[in-house]
């Protein structure tokens, strides 16, 4: 993991970056509605498979990379990977486990298994311990579907990474549509970034 500071005096988004997290701090969500009929008709799984091709969307585009590391610095992770919740039933809270990124979609899935077998069934908040600094967080409530979802944070202004949120898939005209929330910062993301996010990320869902 290589963390790259950006140099802000050089920097093309620094009067954004300033004017956002300085001078009006802003956040903001975006809920979109993804077509999986191509995933539900394979014989791929839903969760693993778009932690996949979100994560990969995230990892071509450094404003989906931008971060504050623990020493205060503004930089750049040169990859980033999904850590993401699992359900336990029997205590009704969740965990959270990360995966080690990896292009191929293969191994990425073998990774993603391996993780779940080995801390699927740890309740406690975080399953798989050492997290590593370059990771993005990943939600799935699938329970309900969603037209739009928020997250409010106390030191959200001071985050900059993207947080999804996955709801409940649904059935309409034959296709399958799967609610996408998406939670960015205005200093580092701004709505085409998020636009071709989503529309990157339909692409790979439908290719």
């Amino acid at each position: 993991m290589n963390f790259n500071i950006i140099n802000k005096e050089e920097w093309h988004r620094k009067e954004y970056f300033d004017h956002y997290f300085n001078e009006i701090p802003c956040t903001y969500s975006m809920t979109v509605k993804l077509d999986i009929t191509k995933i539900k008709n394979s014989d791929r799984k839903l969760y693993p498979t778009m932690l996949y091709f979100i994560t990969k969307v995230v990892n071509r585009h450094s404003e989906f990379r931008t971060a504050i590391d623990i020493n205060g610095n503004l930089g750049v992770f040169d990859e980033m990977l999904p850590c993401y919740t699992v359900f336990n039933k029997e205590s009704e809270t969740f965990s959270n486990i990360w995966t080690q990124y990896c292009d191929s979609y293969d191994e990425f899935c073998k990774l993603y298994e391996k993780d779940i077998e080995m801390f699927g069934s740890v309740k406690k908040m975080i399953a798989k311990p050492d997290i590593p600094e370059n990771n993005f967080p990943v939600s799935m409530i699938p329970w309900t579907t969603f037209d739009g979802f928020n997250l409010n944070l106390q030191k959200g202004y001071q985050y900059l990474l993207p947080i999804f949120t996955m709801g409940k898939y649904y059935e309409e005209n034959s296709r399958y549509i799967l609610p996408l929330a998406i939670q960015v910062h205005h200093a580092v993301c701004d709505g085409f970034h998020v636009s071709r996010f989503v529309n990157e990320l339909q692409e790979l869902v439908e290719a």
